[in-house]
């Protein structure tokens, strides 16, 4: 059964059917599962040597996407932003991945909302680790990086191009190297969020070349229609081949709608790491629109209790990831 906020089951109606940048119909989705939940048989092998190191909980609390007719718990404004995540912290996350809005709630990359934001994260999360999106959904070009010069704990990095459900998402090598430059100019540590395999190839051939800072932090997003999908062995994969290259690099698994909680599972089985968050999913089930940040996170620790992982506080999640206290 979905765990929800307090012990409180909220149903909420979504006002119309969407499909968010990732082709996912997150309002009412249509696939051919009977639930959100995915019984223990549906998972792997749980590799018991990986069941004692804390699990990095990330919560992405708004993304660029997701609106208010969506559902009414998406935080838009700063404020709305801080009590969300506020309360996803003191749930278990250790990691905000943050966006900001216009008043209209369409996406900018305007560093002063972002350093209001990063401001009340100080105040009301405090230790919590800081995450800014340089997606390329809230701006374009060098715009995109913007927001670096106000020294976050980590900021996302995508590393190449790939398709998206209708678009091309544009990350060419110019820019990524600039966006790259920025992070260690600012001492930034970037979030390496991998839509292919090949960005696990670039991300550490940069790794290598020293243009980035160490050690390697990818994230694989699974999910995304034209892009990387939701496939086990496809994961193994990619985590074999992060580990191969870069044995000292540490991974988290993103699952895009109905797959969070499939990708949330599976990454803590395997030791990994792993997001949650609005941002990707707004539903707990088929039924029932989440009612919080808060709530998805206490999903996520549930899972890490029934796979006896300990959930990352985060003084341990700033040392794994080698960020200052």
């Amino acid at each position: 059964l979905p765990l929800f906020a307090c012990g409180i089951s909220l149903h909420l109606q979504a006002h119309r059917h969407f499909k968010d940048e990732f082709g996912t119909n997150v309002a009412c989705p249509s696939w051919g599962c009977s639930s959100w939940f995915f019984p223990s048989f549906l998972c792997f092998d749980n590799k018991r040597g990986h069941m004692s190191t804390p699990c990095i909980i990330c919560v992405a609390i708004t993304g660029s996407v997701g609106r208010k007719e969506h559902n009414p718990a998406i935080p838009v404004t700063i404020e709305e932003q801080v009590e969300s995540t506020q309360a996803a912290f003191e749930a278990g996350a250790a990691i905000a991945h943050c966006h900001v809005r216009n008043d209209d709630q369409s996406p900018t990359s305007d560093p002063e909302k972002f350093a209001r934001l990063m401001e009340g994260l100080k105040t009301h999360c405090p230790g919590m680790i800081i995450q800014l999106s340089t997606g390329g959904r809230s701006g374009a070009g060098e715009a995109r990086g913007g927001m670096l010069r106000l020294k976050p704990d980590m900021a996302s990095l995508s590393v190449g191009s790939n398709n998206f459900p209708n678009r091309v998402y544009e990350n060419p090598p110019q820019l990524v190297e600039w966006l790259a430059d920025e992070m260690l100019k600012y001492d930034v540590k970037p979030e390496i969020e991998a839509f292919d395999l090949s960005h696990i190839h670039q991300a550490v051939a940069l790794s290598k070349q020293g243009k980035l800072k160490g050690p390697l932090y990818v994230q694989f997003v699974m999910g995304v229609k034209n892009a990387m999908p939701v496939d086990k062995p496809t994961l193994d994969f990619y985590v074999e081949t992060l580990n191969r290259l870069a044995p000292d690099a540490q991974w988290c698994g993103a699952g895009i709608g109905p797959n969070q909680a499939l990708l949330n599972e599976w990454s803590i089985a395997a030791g990994g790491h792993t997001r949650t968050g609005l941002e990707d999913n707004v539903r707990l089930d088929r039924h029932t629109l989440a009612p919080s940040n808060a709530a998805l996170v206490e999903r996520v620790v549930t899972l890490c209790e029934k796979y006896e992982r300990p959930v990352a506080t985060w003084q341990q999640a700033r040392r794994m990831l080698d960020l200052t206290e």
